[in-house]
């Protein structure tokens, strides 16, 4: 069954836009990607008709825009809520925390992965590094940094903006809906611009998993979470091999990954 076409004035107003994105580029097929944004920021995901008409203002086949649309984790490819809200789960912010807050905001909010709350406010989903290590664990809203989660404070997060409460990002601009952040990420003015210095900085970067990594205490850490690595015994039962330093690299025993010895052989 053929894509269905948008009405007829929501399709004149996307031409416009789209002519204003396609005329940034020297080959048209360039501005596929924030094309797909802009589709999103129509409906909230790429739609079949979002599909269709991407592939009809830059002379491209719908197997084209599919191919693209469903290699990037930014396009959405069903209906989700107003707020994406990812939980980074790669190394260290899953070793400070990120996968107790990942599976705890899914019971808080009873959903699974890439799932959307029943209002229809809250899309849950594990994401890969955003290059934000130094203050994990990372939750992000819409793109939009908030550092040094809890359990506690990430469910205190959520639960704000399905009241419909301010939230203020860490660092950045002020929050916005999801098709908001689309049409930004096509390219359109940001209305938040001049609203950037009100959340602040990030504050001091924890070295907590710099300490971590060292097998060295965290200062006012009581036992063994965020504190010294495991040793000897509880080393080899430990879940996570990246907790503690090495004495040798698995993959290449003549070759020691571990620290200096005191008598500075490795």
């Amino acid at each position: 069954m053929p894509a269905p076409d948008y009405p007829a004035e929501v399709r004149t107003r996307l031409e416009t836009d789209a002519a204003e994105v396609i005329s940034r580029y020297p080959d048209s097929r360039s501005a596929l990607l924030p094309l797909l944004h802009l589709v999103q920021s129509e409906e909230g995901y790429v739609t079949r008709t979002g599909i269709k008409f991407c592939a009809e203002m830059l002379g491209l086949t719908t197997a084209e825009v599919t191919a693209v649309s469903t290699f990037y984790t930014m396009y959405r490819r069903k209906p989700s809520g107003d707020y994406q809200v990812g939980v980074c789960t790669n190394t260290l912010c899953a070793v400070m925390g990120g996968d107790q807050i990942f599976d705890e905001l899914k019971e808080h909010l009873a959903v699974g992965n890439q799932e959307t709350t029943e209002d229809g406010k809250v899309t849950l989903e594990h994401i890969e590094c955003n290059a934000a290590c130094d203050y994990a664990p990372v939750v992000m809203v819409n793109w939009e940094f908030f550092d040094n989660q809890t359990p506690d404070s990430a469910k205190a997060l959520v639960d704000d903006l399905r009241a419909g409460r301010e939230v203020a990002p860490t660092r950045g601009a002020k929050l916005c809906d999801f098709k908001a952040t689309a049409r930004i990420l096509a390219g359109f003015p940001d209305e938040r611009s001049g609203a950037v210095a009100e959340s602040g900085g990030a504050g001091p970067a924890s070295l907590a998993g710099l300490r971590l990594a060292k097998g060295e205490p965290e200062p006012g850490a009581v036992g063994p979470s965020r504190g010294a690595a495991p040793t000897g015994e509880e080393r080899d039962t430990h879940p996570s091999s990246h907790d503690a330093p090495q004495k040798t690299a698995a993959s290449d025993p003549a070759n020691p990954a571990g620290p200096v010895s005191e008598e500075g052989e490795r």
